[in-house]
């Protein structure tokens, strides 16, 4: 039997190397969407219902007062005042998923994904902060990002 060169074992690695991060980029790329509970699956859709009508007011009052929204290439925006102007011509298809949660007391956290279709592949990863007010988790901080750079980034 003949040894392999030194060449086609490095080239080996490196084909192995490259399926292994190919294959972990895949997974990182594609989580795996979750069922969170109840309570905090009413802030996803009620940010989804919201967005999809073009309703800042209502997209707004998902906030605390106090709350921050970061979005990609533009500067923090703090209030729920404020974040109800920035919103003003938002709106559109979206359909966001839970990746992971947590609860603790009356803090938590919702990581995800959004996207136009619910068939399609997540464009975006979205970080929601949350505090429970009065009863009612609400969020007090959103920060996304697309997956991909758009054309104006």
């Amino acid at each position: 039997m003949e040894k392999p060169s030194n060449l086609k074992c490095l080239l080996l690695i490196g084909l192995l190397n490259l399926s292994v991060t190919v294959s972990n980029a895949a997974a990182q790329e594609n989580p795996q969407a979750i069922d969170s509970p109840k309570e905090l699956e009413r802030v996803l859709r009620d940010y989804e219902t919201h967005w999809q009508n073009s309703n800042a007011t209502q997209l707004a009052n998902l906030f605390t007062e106090d709350a921050y929204i970061l979005r990609p290439n533009k500067p923090i925006t703090k209030g729920r005042s404020n974040i109800e102007e920035a919103y003003q011509n938002a709106g559109g298809r979206l359909v966001l998923e839970a990746y992971d949660y947590s609860i603790d007391g009356t803090t938590g956290y919702i990581i995800g994904g959004y996207k136009g279709h619910e068939s399609l592949p997540a464009m975006g990863k979205f970080i929601l902060t949350l505090r429970k007010e009065e009863g009612k988790w609400m969020i007090t901080a959103d920060m996304d990002n697309r997956n991909e750079p758009g054309k104006n980034e």
